[in-house]
């Protein structure tokens, strides 16, 4: 998957050529660039810009002084490339593209995760990802510190409003779910999305769930339905749980809690690639 998007993106890029540099730099030519960070942050993206590299050009030559995860400041040297002229500008903006994405998204969630830091409670991304590139914001939020949600439909079940409302209702959906899962030899866990306590006490009736996820319930609603939950049954907050509020929602003793805005709501980390002649 990631090569298929690495391919993509250069042919979406370079199409039939770099004209830019194939006019002005010589063939045989031979530099070398350095990566600038200009913004404090958590750096991500430096396994996957080593890759971009080699598949373009394997003779390039990567020298790294900072690793996926490491915090970096303003004006830090992250990598070192060097190799042909042409090869390094025909990447250059592919690799800072997904460099300040990812670091991005690591960035914000290593802070929201410091905000629950000494809870028991894991915070999990979604799937409200950008299309085509799931696979690298999902891997930035894990350098960051937190989990990845299920990847995609195909890995889990995840029972939701509509879901339900299109069932028949709540029971009708999960007996549905569990007779699809045996029907088709599915290993698929089942999660279900609850509106309310009502809902709640239709998929507690019902079992055969492995997952409850507690959507728009407030802390405190949270702290009341819990005991009637059992352990057996993981759970998970989810909906309108900001940076404000995410620390009271961690305290309640939830499982998870689901944090779109990881990978919709992110600032972009400013770094740039820079010729060299050092």
């Amino acid at each position: 998957m990631i090569d298929e998007i690495i391919e993509n993106a250069l042919r979406e890029d370079i199409g039939d050529g770099d004209h830019s540099s194939l006019s002005c730099v010589p063939e045989n030519a031979i530099g070398k660039a350095k990566l600038i960070v200009k913004q404090n942050g958590v750096i991500a993206g430096m396994e996957l810009a080593e890759r971009i590299f080699k598949k373009f050009d394997p003779e390039l030559d990567m020298h790294f002084y900072k690793k996926d995860g490491d915090f970096v400041r303003s004006g830090d040297i992250a990598f070192v490339i060097s190799g042909r002229s042409r090869s390094i500008l025909s990447t250059e903006r592919l690799v800072l593209n997904f460099l300040q994405r990812m670091s991005g998204i690591a960035t914000k969630t290593a802070a929201i995760v410091e905000l629950i830091d000494g809870t028991n409670t894991k915070l999990l991304d979604t799937r409200k990802t950008t299309p085509g590139i799931r696979y690298m914001e999902k891997w930035a939020v894990r350098i960051g510190g937190a989990f990845n949600h299920r990847f995609a439909l195909y890995d889990m079940i995840m029972l939701k409003d509509n879901h339900i409302d299109y069932a028949g209702g709540v029971n009708a959906a999960i007996q549905k779910a569990n007779a699809y899962i045996k029907e088709h030899n599915k290993a698929l866990k089942i999660e279900v999305e609850v509106r309310n306590k009502r809902e709640l006490d239709e998929v507690l009736s019902t079992g055969n769930v492995d997952r409850i996820m507690l959507d728009n319930f407030t802390p405190q609603e949270i702290l009341d339905v819990l005991p009637s939950i059992p352990k057996s049954i993981e759970t998970e907050a989810s909906g309108g749980i900001t940076e404000q509020t995410i620390r009271a929602y961690a305290e309640t003793g939830v499982d998870f809690i689901s944090v779109g805005a990881l990978t919709h709501s992110f600032e972009s980390l400013d770094m740039s690639l820079k010729a060299t002649f050092e």
